[in-house]
């Protein structure tokens, strides 16, 4: 009986802490609806004040993989099928003078994608300067010393390229003698985006088959859409869909904050459609790159974060960082690979339906989302292990291991530690 009550116990705390942190996420993107946007979030800077150098230590290294930042959509068709269904139901007579104004809108904004899909917005390219110039203003010990040398590499992507040298731009601002090394090669790809195989989609597809519930039709709902865009609730086009056309009208309204400027189209959901959107987004994102074994499509790279480490962590003179640039494809999966924060909280695939309680994708994969391993050795040589913290998005964030002295950690452990990940089969 004492164990059964005791069962309970633990059951109803967890459930009290799950609708806790579900009606937090709920409440983040009721105060702020761009949240639901998901992949398309603009990079929120830190107010957050780091914590202060361990005494007798000091900063050397920094190991950073970042995401450029904001784009514009990457397919023609996120913007021309919404375009199309509004043409075609205007030319019946179906549209709303809200749809109108919409179909309006859109007409006058398209032909500034042209020619710039995919591309880095003035927004990100701002975000990736902010990133650089905090970079030098946090860590000055690393950045502005004297024989300071960088080597930053970059996807062969040109919003990836251009993110990487606005931040380096900053970095060199800071500390004219610090020497720079760019490069961008299709020959390191396989770990600065390592390809999507047959193997990992058959995996994928496996985990989405094993869902238990028909999370599309619960989560995206056209009926609001609808009634505000169109005057017959049971219009229907021919060439696109109710799902599509509700998916990709949230792209557009979720991606125009990667615009100065750009159009407010929130007030085309209801709050309530906002927040399924984001479920819907979320369970996808989490259960392609974060559930289960997917992290490990980013072994490569955790393999080389660990190899470039080594060369530099012996030094006693070095001072410096090693910069990465890449995509979201690669930054969320590495943060749960590396087990940051509650990066990877192990939600089985079968019970998705409540990942909204404890996971949110916005908080670890916005527009120029970053990781940031930094790296302190004692001004003493001797005098302890080498330290290690992490920061994601330039917050500080938990590892998998214990320490005594949060936010950092023991790197000869960590190493170990993900040294045994990578080595897993």
């Amino acid at each position: 009986m004492y164990r059964i009550f005791s069962l309970i116990l633990i059951l109803f705390s967890l459930g009290a802490k799950a609708q806790s942190e579900w009606t937090q996420a709920r409440q983040e993107i009721h105060d702020n609806p761009l949240l639901s946007a998901s992949c398309y979030v603009a990079y929120i800077p830190p107010t957050e004040k780091l914590t202060p150098t361990p005494k007798g230590y000091e900063p050397f290294y920094l190991s950073h993989y970042g995401r450029h930042g904001s784009r514009w959509l990457i397919h023609d068709n996120q913007y021309t099928d919404v375009i199309d269904v509004l043409k075609r139901a205007k030319d019946q007579g179906k549209l709303t003078p809200r749809g109108e104004w919409l179909l309006q809108q859109l007409e006058g904004f398209y032909p500034s994608t042209v020619k710039r899909l995919g591309e880095l917005t003035t927004v990100g390219e701002r975000q990736h300067h902010d990133i650089g110039k905090r970079l030098t203003e946090r860590f000055p010990e690393i950045f502005k010393a004297k024989n300071a040398e960088v080597d930053a590499r970059s996807t062969v992507v040109i919003r990836c390229i251009l993110s990487m040298e606005a931040e380096c731009e900053e970095l060199c601002k800071a500390n004219r003698r610090l020497r720079i090394h760019n490069d961008v090669s299709e020959s390191f790809q396989y770990y600065l985006n390592d390809p999507w195989t047959k193997e990992l989609q058959e995996q994928t597809d496996e985990r989405f088959a094993r869902v238990p519930f028909d999370y599309k039709k619960e989560f995206i709902r056209p009926e609001h859409l609808w009634s505000v865009l169109f005057t017959d609730a049971a219009y229907n086009d021919s060439i696109v869909d109710r799902e599509q056309m509700v998916r990709k009208t949230f792209d557009i309204c979720g991606n125009m904050q990667s615009h100065d400027d750009g159009l407010d189209l929130y007030d085309l959901f209801s709050e309530e459609d906002c927040y399924n959107m984001w479920r819907c987004w979320n369970l996808e994102w989490y259960l392609y790159y974060s559930a289960e074994q997917a992290p490990m499509c980013q072994k490569n790279l955790l393999q080389n974060i660990l190899a470039t480490a080594d060369t530099i962590t012996g030094s006693r003179t070095f001072h410096g960082a090693t910069m990465r640039f890449g995509h979201e494809v690669d930054v969320l999966p590495l943060a749960a690979l590396l087990e940051l924060g509650n990066s990877y909280p192990k939600v089985p695939v079968e019970g998705v339906d409540t990942l909204d309680c404890v996971w949110a994708n916005y908080r670890i994969f916005p527009m120029g989302c970053n990781i940031q391993l930094v790296f302190y050795r004692p001004k003493k040589a001797g005098k302890g292990d080498i330290l290690v913290k992490a920061l994601l998005n330039e917050r500080e964030v938990s590892l998998p291991i214990p320490t005594d002295h949060y936010p950092y950690y023991s790197w000869p452990s960590l190493r170990a530690y993900y040294l045994s990940k990578v080595q897993e089969k």
